[in-house]
């Protein structure tokens, strides 16, 4: 009896010590997830800057073109805004994040974390318009805004006990429904059709925020090596990245105040 009540404590003490490994591997795993998506969007916000402020002049000398807030542009500022290279610059992220997503698991570690870098720069480069539409002010606000609820919701889908993959075939085929919307109020330019796709996209990507942190919790196995760990870490890291971009634009179109 003796030797069984031992060999039950030595089970237990073993498991114990397996689960504060998974826990420790875990959360090792997730803050790598979140620092890279951090990493990602300091990155666009600096190239978002760095272009804008390339792309516009307050000397009149300089200006080639003003838009009719006053804003000047430059050469460069009327070729990523007022040419053709416009549609370059807002593809060229889509391109590339449909090549991460499908090349992942042939390219090396560093090539994509690279990949992901120039992404994220791309996409800063791509949002660097919004300076030109909504004060710096508002844009700063919204973004605050949206890194406070953005928090609260993926904290949610790495706590919450509740399965939401139920939920995630609803919520593609809502982004599905809002590309579509999108496209067909380019010719409508209705603005009540605006309004219902910036409430319905807040609310979608809201919804994606909580289940794809749960998914990439999920996605997480103590046994991984360091390349398939570390691949899982940036393809985590771009689905947040994504949501959180997606939400502060949709909020932009609700909080942000016009130029």
């Amino acid at each position: 009896m003796a030797d069984l009540r031992n060999y039950q404590a030595r089970v237990a003490t073993t498991g114990t010590r397996a689960d504060a490994a998974i826990d420790e591997g875990l959360r090792a795993y997730m803050i790598r997830v979140y620092n890279l998506m951090a990493l990602g969007l300091a990155i666009t916000g600096v190239a978002a800057l760095a272009t804008v402020s390339l792309a516009t002049t307050s000397d009149p000398a300089a200006a080639v073109a003003t838009l009719g807030n006053g804003k000047m542009l430059t050469g460069l500022g009327t070729a990523l805004y007022g040419s053709p290279l416009r549609w370059v610059v807002m593809l060229a992220p889509l391109a590339l994040v449909f090549f991460l997503s499908f090349r992942v698991e042939k390219m090396s570690l560093s090539a994509a974390q690279t990949t992901f870098w120039a992404y994220a720069a791309l996409m800063g480069v791509s949002l660097s318009s919004i300076f030109l539409v909504y004060t710096s002010a508002s844009i700063v606000q919204t973004f605050f805004i949206t890194a406070t609820a953005f928090g609260a919701l993926s904290l949610f889908g790495y706590t919450t006990k509740r399965d939401l993959s139920g939920m995630g075939s609803f919520l593609i085929m809502g982004v599905f429904g809002l590309i579509l919307a999108m496209l067909v109020n380019i010719f409508l330019q209705s603005s009540a059709l605006q309004f219902a796709i910036s409430a319905i996209g807040v609310l979608v990507f809201a919804g994606l925020t909580a289940y794809d942190t749960q998914q990439i919790k999920e996605m997480y196995y103590e046994g991984d090596g360091t390349l398939v760990a570390g691949r899982k870490a940036i393809m985590g890291a771009l689905r947040l990245y994504l949501d959180f971009i997606n939400m502060f634009m949709f909020l932009l179109q609700f909080l942000g105040n016009r130029e």
